[in-house]
């Protein structure tokens, strides 16, 4: 999304940037990180050579870049999502909701992801990894305010620290994912977020 409080220099560097790289997140899809060259994503984005070389000191910044982009939309999602809703319950329905929803959204760069993970060299994943577990921490904190305020105001019982409750949540979401991305008719991601907060809500214990 373009910021119109940017100077429109800065807004058109912006557009720029973000168009070099959904053409490079095509290509990569298609072809894989190894078999793309900096050339083919400056002529599929129409750029001179030169001009994506002023944006990304090489292919591998650029995929790094492209990834960071996608776990900081992530985790801004997730924060509205939080902040959107005044009541605790209601903040975590709607952050399984949209958790799902921005995942599902971003799935050619999520599976781009997961490819090269598998496969990178030292070099491409040296640090990238820090930068994505300190976005997620900053993730991990706003939910674990939603449970601390919840138990606070006798939303939620005070069954375990607010840290863990939100990791647990953060996990149980992750888990039925990574289930859909696997195989999506089988394993759909809820549409209905009690189906996995009950989880958490009701329990195994049959009182």
């Amino acid at each position: 999304m373009e910021d119109t409080k940017l100077p429109r220099r800065e807004r058109e560097k912006s557009r720029q940037r973000q168009e070099m790289l959904a053409a490079a997140l095509d290509l990569f899809s298609e072809k894989g990180y190894h078999n793309v060259s900096m050339y083919e994503i400056a002529q599929k984005s129409e750029f001179a050579i030169g001009t994506l070389y002023k944006f990304f000191k090489n292919k591998e910044d650029l995929y790094k870049t492209l990834i960071i982009d996608l776990v900081d939309r992530f985790q801004v999602a997730l924060q509205e999502a939080i902040e959107a809703k005044d009541d605790e319950i209601e903040k975590l329905r709607n952050y399984v909701k949209v958790k799902g929803e921005v995942f599902r959204a971003n799935i050619s760069a999520i599976r781009l992801f997961f490819a090269e993970a598998q496969e990178a060299s030292f070099n491409l994943g040296a640090g990238l990894d820090a930068e994505i577990r300190e976005i997620k921490k900053e993730g991990i904190q706003t939910l674990t305010s939603v449970f601390s305020s919840g138990i606070k105001r006798k939303r939620f019982k005070s069954i375990a620290d607010p840290y863990l409750l939100a990791v647990a949540l953060d996990s149980i979401t992750k888990a039925f994912l990574f289930l859909w991305f696997e195989s999506p008719e089988r394993h759909p991601y809820p549409e209905d977020p009690d189906v996995i907060l009950n989880i958490l809500f009701k329990g195994l214990l049959v009182s």
